[in-house]
């Protein structure tokens, strides 16, 4: 890494301030490691998340937490069939003196909760997609910049499907990761239920500023990546692309379509910041392995053929790996 010393002593600083955040949030959110890092390197590369689990595995004390442990703003939407764009991004009201003035929406935070997002209409999902690109929101013709950092982490059943607005293809690939929460072991269970039918509360001490975390956002960038790291992500993408060149049979019988060039992107910004938390200053193939799941899961969709033979999105990616 032909950096500066200062970006040196700030690779460094970004470990140290990860196992420290890793320490405090697993006093709160017990057996998620993998989860947590994994919300941990989207907030550091400035990527979105969907968490997807079944009610129950502690998706909103985890986003929460994190808040916490981050000393960020923190906001909770609970998307509703109801739910119009202006509940959100806030809307122009007249005032005493008979003037437009804008009062902001929940939106306006650092981090944003957005609760069930698949049971709000397309129009409310479409004023999110904007906030989640752009960083800013449009109201009445204004435009309105989101405060820095901003993240989204949206949770989405999968179950209960009645009432529930799918998301289209071009909002799932907003989100940098596609993280699947499962259900505790038998003794992580036994420690969640210990700490949390007593009448002791376990509170995270914060650990990051905003400012830190604009820092290690861009120090990510100024990660290098060897060439044959760059062409095993692209390559892995293409493999995905069924009927295109440098396409896998796999693709051809299991796979409907593949993942876009923001895969891409992401699979090398991802492969960057988990190389810097564990203490290298260049990724390698490995790291580009570690964050390939929740990175393709849901850039992908499978054929009949696919499910029909009992495979999964995982299934399919780790085949390709």
């Amino acid at each position: 890494m032909q950096t500066s010393q200062q970006d040196l002593q700030l690779a460094e600083k970004l470990r140290f301030d990860h196992d420290r955040l890793m320490a405090e949030i697993g006093k709160v959110i017990i057996g998620q490691d993998e989860i947590v890092r994994q919300v941990l390197i989207s907030v550091f590369s400035n990527g979105h998340c969907l968490l997807v689990g079944v009610p129950g595995l502690a998706k909103t004390l985890l986003v929460q937490t994190i808040a916490k442990a981050l000393n960020l703003s923190f906001n909770r939407i609970q998307f509703t069939p109801d739910l119009m764009p202006s509940d959100i991004t806030g809307s122009e009201i007249l005032d005493d003196n008979k003037s437009f003035r804008f009062i902001q929406g929940p939106l306006f935070s650092n981090l944003i909760l957005a609760d069930e997002i698949n049971r709000t209409p397309p129009k409310t999902q479409a004023a999110l997609l904007e906030a989640m690109q752009e960083r800013h929101v449009t109201v009445a013709g204004k435009l309105y910049e989101l405060p820095k950092p901003f993240f989204v982490l949206a949770t989405q059943n999968p179950i209960e499907q009645e009432g529930t607005y799918p998301l289209p293809e071009a909002q799932l690939d907003r989100f940098m990761f596609n993280i699947k929460l499962d259900y505790p072991s038998f003794e992580d269970e036994m420690k969640v239920v210990k700490a949390t039918t007593g009448n002791t509360f376990t509170q995270p001490e914060v650990v990051l500023s905003a400012n830190d975390i604009l820092a290690y956002q861009q120090l990510v960038r100024k990660v290098p990546v060897a060439d044959n790291v760059l062409e095993y992500a692209v390559q892995l993408t293409h493999k995905t692309r069924r009927g295109k060149p440098g396409a896998s049979p796999l693709a051809q019988d299991y796979l409907s379509w593949g993942a876009g060039p923001r895969a891409s992107q992401y699979l090398i910004i991802g492969a960057k910041c988990h190389a810097l938390l564990f203490g290298k200053l260049s990724p390698d193939i490995e790291d580009v392995k570690a964050i390939a799941l929740p990175i393709l899961r849901h850039r992908i969709m499978l054929t009949y053929k696919a499910e029909s033979a009992g495979l999964g999105p995982d299934d399919v990616i780790r085949q390709l790996l």
